[in-house]
C-alpha cells in the first residue's frame, strides 16, 4: 500500500471489506524486552492539527438507547462457526470498528489497521514498551514474557471518525525512572501519527494489574479501566488513578458530572485490575475484573467503592458499603480470568448478553443479565448468579462456550455485519496445552452455526 492509499484510507476515504480478510497473515513483530521502539521518540515533534473534538453527552440520544429493553430468555449453549481472518498476530489486545474498517492493537507496540486482507502499520505510540511475545507454535511458557502485563493495550477512535481523525490508545511508556500508563490521542491521517500524538493522562504502571480497556460510552466520554499496578491500598485511594474506572472528555478533562473524588478524573473506585467494559442499552455500565480467586463482573454505580482490596468473597461484604458483584466466581468455584467485553447488539443466539473473553478459562463467558422476569435455562454449562449477598438490580446467569477451542480470548467486539469477533492471546507466555499454534495469534469471526 503507497502512502497516499494510506493516508485515503485513513482519512476515511476508502470503505474496507471484513470479507476480503480470510486468509490474511500477518508478520509479528520483535518479541524483545519491554523497551521502546527505537522509531518510537522522534527528533522533535511537529505540531499536530487543532480539531473539534466535541460531542454531545446525552446518553438518550446514543442510537443504541433502549431504557426498556429485555434479556433474551433462551439458552445460548449450541454450535458456532469460527472463521479464522488473520493469523499470526503478535499477541493482540483490543480492537475498535469505525463502519467497516477495524483498528487493533499488539501488546508489543503497535497500533494496526485491517482491510480487504492487507495489515497496515498505523503507528507504534511514542516510548511504548515492547511487552514481548513467544514463537507461534511455541512449547516456551512463562508466566510473564519480558514486558509484563502492559503494553500497548486499549484502542478507540473517535465518535465522529474520521472527523476529527482521532484514534486513541492506552499504553505501558518506558520512561526515564520507570514505566507508566499514557492515555494518547493520535491522528491517524498523519504520515507519522505517534508524532502527532498528544498525551491526555498518565497513570502508575507496573509488571502486573494495568487494566487498560478503553471505549467511548453512550454519552460519549471516554471510559478507562487501570489496575492497581501491584499497589493494593492505592484501589482506595481517592487520589490516585489506579484501581479505578475514569471517565473523561476527548480532551483527556474531567467530566463534568464525575462524582468528585480527589482524582476528578475517577468514576469509581476500588477496582482491582478491571479488563473488560461495555454498555447495556439503558446506559448501564458493566465491567469484568480480575481475582485474586472470585473474578467479578460489576454494575458501575458513580462514586461507589468496589471492596477491592477488602471485599472479594461472601462473608467480607457484610456490613459494608461495598458495592456487591452481579457475578462472582466465588460461589461456585471459578476462574475466568475475564478480559475484553462486549454487550452483543448484533444477530444470533449471543445477542442480548455482556460476553466477555476469558483467558484462564480458555472460553467465551456469556452473562445474561435479566432485570426481571424469565431466566434463561441453564442446560449443562449455566450458573445462576442469584444469592442474597450479590447486586440484585439485575439477575446475571454465566454460560461458558468454545472451551479451549481458540485458546485465551483477550477481547470480543460486536461487528458492524452483526458478527462477533474475537482476538486471541495464546503468545502471552501463559496459554495451556495445545497453544498457541502456528497460526497464533488470530482475529477471528463467530457466527451461529
Amino acid at each position: 500500500m503507497d502512502e497516499r492509499t494510506r493516508r485515503e484510507l485513513l482519512a476515511g476515504g476508502l470503505t474496507v471489506g471484513l470479507a476480503g480478510l480470510a486468509g490474511c497473515s500477518s508478520s509479528g513483530g520483535d518479541s524483545g524486552a519491554g523497551t521502546p521502539r527505537a522509531t518510537d521518540t522522534p527528533t522533535a515533534t511537529p505540531t499536530a492539527p487543532t480539531y473539534d473534538t466535541s460531542l454531545t453527552h446525552d446518553a438518550t440520544a446514543w442510537s443504541g438507547y433502549d431504557p426498556e429493553w429485555s434479556a433474551p430468555t433462551t439458552n445460548p449453549e449450541g454450535e458456532y462457526t469460527i472463521k479464522v481472518l488473520v493469523e499470526n498476530l503478535d499477541v493482540p489486545w483490543d480492537l475498535s470498528f469505525v463502519g467497516d474498517r477495524l483498528f487493533i492493537t499488539e501488546r508489543t507496540g503497535r497500533v494496526r489497521m485491517y482491510d480487504s486482507g492487507t495489515v497496515s502499520d498505523i503507528a507504534a505510540p511514542r516510548d511504548a514498551i515492547d511487552a514481548g511475545s513467544v514463537e507461534p507454535g511455541s512449547d516456551d511458557s512463562s508466566w510473564f514474557v519480558k514486558g509484563g502485563e502492559g503494553g500497548t493495550m486499549g484502542v478507540a477512535a473517535h465518535p465522529n471518525y474520521p472527523e476529527p481523525p482521532l484514534v486513541y490508545v492506552y499504553y505501558t511508556a518506558q520512561t526515564g525512572d520507570g514505566i507508566e500508563n499514557r492515555l494518547a490521542s493520535l491522528d491517524a491521517s498523519a504520515d507519522d501519527p505517534a508524532a502527532h500524538s498528544e498525551v491526555l493522562l498518565t497513570t502508575p504502571a507496573a509488571n502486573i494489574h494495568n487494566g487498560g480497556r478503553i471505549g467511548f460510552g453512550p454519552a460519549n466520554y471516554l471510559w478507562v479501566t487501570t489496575g492497581d499496578a501491584n499497589d493494593p491500598d492505592s484501589a482506595v485511594d481517592p487520589a490516585s488513578l489506579a484501581g479505578k474506572i475514569l471517565r473523561v472528555t476527548p480532551d483527556g478533562e474531567p467530566a463534568p458530572d464525575n462524582p468528585g473524588f480527589d482524582a476528578p478524573e475517577v468514576y469509581t473506585m476500588g477496582h482491582r485490575n478491571p479488563q473488560g467494559i461495555d454498555w447495556l442499552p439503558d446506559a448501564t455500565p458493566i465491567i469484568d475484573e480480575h481475582g485474586p480467586g472470585p473474578d467479578e463482573v460489576n454494575r458501575l454505580v458513580a462514586g461507589e467503592d468496589y471492596g477491592w482490596p477488602e471485599a472479594r468473597r461472601p462473608e467480607s461484604y457484610a456490613d459494608t458499603d461495598y458495592h456487591r458483584p452481579l457475578a462472582s466466581g466465588a460461589v461456585p468455584r471459578t476462574v475466568w480470568a475475564p478480559s475484553g467485553a462486549t454487550f452483543h447488539d448484533g444477530d444470533g443466539p449471543l445477542a442480548g448478553r455482556y460476553l466477555v473473553g476469558a483467558l484462564a478459562g480458555q472460553q467465551l463467558v456469556a452473562f445474561t443479565l435479566t432485570r426481571e422476569g424469565e431466566t434463561p435455562p441453564l442446560g449443562e454449562t449455566g450458573v445462576r448468579y442469584d444469592a442474597d449477598w450479590l447486586d440484585d438490580a439485575y439477575t446475571a446467569t454465566s454460560h461458558t462456550l468454545l472451551t479451549d477451542e481458540l485458546g485465551r480470548i483477550r477481547h470480543v467486539e460486536t461487528g458492524p455485519d452483526g458478527a462477533l469477533y474475537a482476538i486471541t492471546s495464546n503468545r502471552d507466555g501463559r496459554a495451556g496445552e495445545g497453544f498457541p499454534r502456528e497460526r497464533d495469534d488470530v482475529l477471528v469471526r463467530i457466527t451461529a452455526a
